[in-house]
């Protein structure tokens, strides 16, 4: 997660090995020889507003003039991936390089709007099952081949293969069951089912189109270098360092603009310490950097740093309840732990103004969102009894509740890689509350591999999993029945598996429906269904912050709340 998390899916590990040299592309000196094409791009009527789906409040402020040229240093704090191919696995780290160099097939603005960008046009049959998307002319990968109806239904194909591993992105199309080429520039999609979210799942660099000569390389080839039609190519990786980008020359912008980026180039560092990765910002080493401190936004307040905040869409940050065991299958236990969970004085001072909590399943930037904040009121009594009525009377000499000589145990691994340090330090309090009524909840600090084995194994009953997608179906891939059966990565979504008819029922019923206002209330229902049962503890948005110093330009797509740079210049 970015800060608090990424929005991390399942990572599938390739046999890559981690060797020093830089891994090269094949693709730079083709781009130099393609020429320019300008372009442009016809307005659509369902489509919405043909913005660049760029977010204009998000624009960080450079302490000097802007020029042309250079090349940006980025440092993340997220893992590094391992693999620069987002339909391989699907985290957000993934989402955050790959921005710079794929682009999805829609857009969307801030207002929820799906805009166009490699599809111009697009069209829905009655019955929600023929989608005809129309490609902008003229369009090429960075390596000559073309966007056209075949290197979408390459693209399409490539999520679903299992042996792609993709988890994000096969979730995403999972109800397209045919890719048709009507020609070079219509392509249409057969679906076994309504999906009133294809679009939505459609923006999310997840399911970024790449060029299918690059994905014919094969996996391992393909993941150091995915070549794509973005701002910026990758040029270099060198593992546990960097990855090296260079300017796409021929960039056409999504509203047909040739125009390449201001940066001669991209080198994106990885450096996992919080601490460094600030001093190496205040100190001119490098020009960005995610997943700041708390602490470190404050500070920076008044200086030449910039602060672009940019939640995330889509689901809230939140801890989830293994509903599937004990002694979460019982209600009473769920509703017991989250009244003694007390997480509000600790997100207000951890967190130093930086995060509003949140008792809604939904980002606050999903207008579907719904809130109850009095399902979440912190009452020790109340839980006491809850605890005492579902069987719990008895406490060990450590003070824990125990029944039939089972002690009231909860394991709570957590990702290193997804969770700064303030949130780390917000588990530890919500640990030390929930054991005034006799939880023993055991926090387990795991690196990414290890923690994704834990939630395989079924070995957990309470995680902050910071997965999410674009708009409120991530309801469906989160709590529907279906979410507890893993992808061919295997990850499963539906970390608190719920298992609810009526609740499967109503998103189903959203998923299939194309009536706005009948979908919005299906999705409060829903929402309604989650938190009455108790199957999560929302905390606050899932955070996207990024400082910035000598750098003016510097956006957010209003997609996933990831940075692009393609006018970013330094100053």
């Amino acid at each position: 997660m970015s800060p608090p998390h990424s929005a991390y899916c399942w990572t599938q590990t390739n046999n890559r090995s981690k060797e020093e040299n830089p891994v090269r592309s094949r693709n730079t000196l083709a781009v130099l020889a393609t020429a320019a094409i300008a372009l442009t791009l016809a307005a659509c009527s369902t489509s919405g507003d043909a913005d660049p789906t760029v977010s204009g409040s998000s624009t960080a402020a450079g302490s000097g003039e802007a020029t042309a040229g250079g090349t940006l240093i980025y440092a993340t704090g997220d893992a590094e991936p391992t693999c620069l191919d987002p339909h391989v696995g699907g985290n957000y780290p993934q989402a955050l390089i790959s921005t710079q160099y794929l682009e999805p097939l829609v857009g969307r603005d801030a207002s929820g709007a799906i805009t166009p960008w490699l599809a111009q046009e697009w069209s829905v049959s009655e019955d929600g099952l023929t989608w005809d998307f129309t490609l902008a002319p003229d369009r090429t990968f960075t390596d000559g081949t073309p966007v056209d109806a075949e290197a979408i239904k390459v693209n399409v194909e490539h999520l679903q293969n299992p042996d792609t591993g993709s988890s994000t992105g096969y979730l995403a199309v999972g109800k397209v069951s045919e890719v048709e080429v009507v020609d070079a520039t219509h392509v249409r999609m057969h679906l076994s089912a309504p999906d009133s979210a294809l679009l939505e799942s459609l923006s999310q660099q997840w399911t970024a189109i790449q060029s299918p000569a690059g994905i014919a390389r094969g996996m391992d080839e393909n993941c150091a270098a995915p070549i794509g039609t973005g701002p910026f190519i990758v040029d270099a990786w060198t593992p546990q360092q960097q990855v090296d980008l260079v300017r796409n020359e021929e960039y056409i912008r999504p509203d047909g603009e040739a125009s390449p980026a201001l940066l001669e180039g991209i080198t994106w560092r990885f450096i996992p310490d919080a601490a460094t990765r600030y001093a190496a910002l205040t100190s001119g080493e490098v020009n960005v950097i995610d997943n700041p401190q708390p602490d470190f936004i404050v500070a920076s307040e008044g200086s030449e740093v910039s602060h672009i905040d940019a939640p995330r869409p889509g689901s809230v940050n939140r801890i989830e309840l293994n509903a599937g065991q004990a002694p979460f299958d019982d209600i009473r236990v769920r509703e017991a732990f989250v009244r003694s969970a007390d997480p509000n004085p600790g997100i207000e001072t951890l967190f130093a103004g930086t995060a509003a909590r949140s008792y809604s399943p939904l980002s606050s930037v999903e207008s579907a969102a719904t809130s109850d904040e009095s399902l979440f009121g912190t009452d020790v009594d109340a839980a006491n009894a809850l605890l005492d009525e579902a069987g719990w009377t008895t406490r060990d000499a450590d003070g824990y509740r125990t029944k039939d000589g089972a002690r009231l145990t909860v394991r709570f691994p957590v990702s290193t890689n997804q969770s700064v340090a303030a949130e780390q330090s917000l588990f530890e309090q919500i640990q030390a509350n929930t054991k005034d009524v006799g939880f023993e909840v055991i926090l387990t600090p795991l690196d990414l591999s290890a923690w994704y084995g834990v939630l395989g194994a079924n070995e957990y009953e309470a995680v902050s999993a910071p997965y999410t997608k674009v708009g409120p179906d991530v309801l469906r891939i989160l709590y529907h029945s279906a979410g507890t059966i893993p992808a061919p990565s295997g990850y499963f979504a539906n970390h608190s598996q719920v298992k609810d008819p009526a609740l499967d029922a109503l998103l189903d019923a959203a998923s299939a429906t194309s009536n706005e206002a009948e979908r919005a209330d299906l999705y409060a229902q829903a929402q309604q269904i989650v938190l009455e049962g108790y199957y999560i503890l929302p905390l606050f948005d899932q955070q996207n912050h990024f400082l910035t110093q000598g750098v003016d330009g510097v956006t957010t797509l209003d997609t996933v709340s990831t940075p692009t740079f393609v006018d970013a210049a330094l100053s």
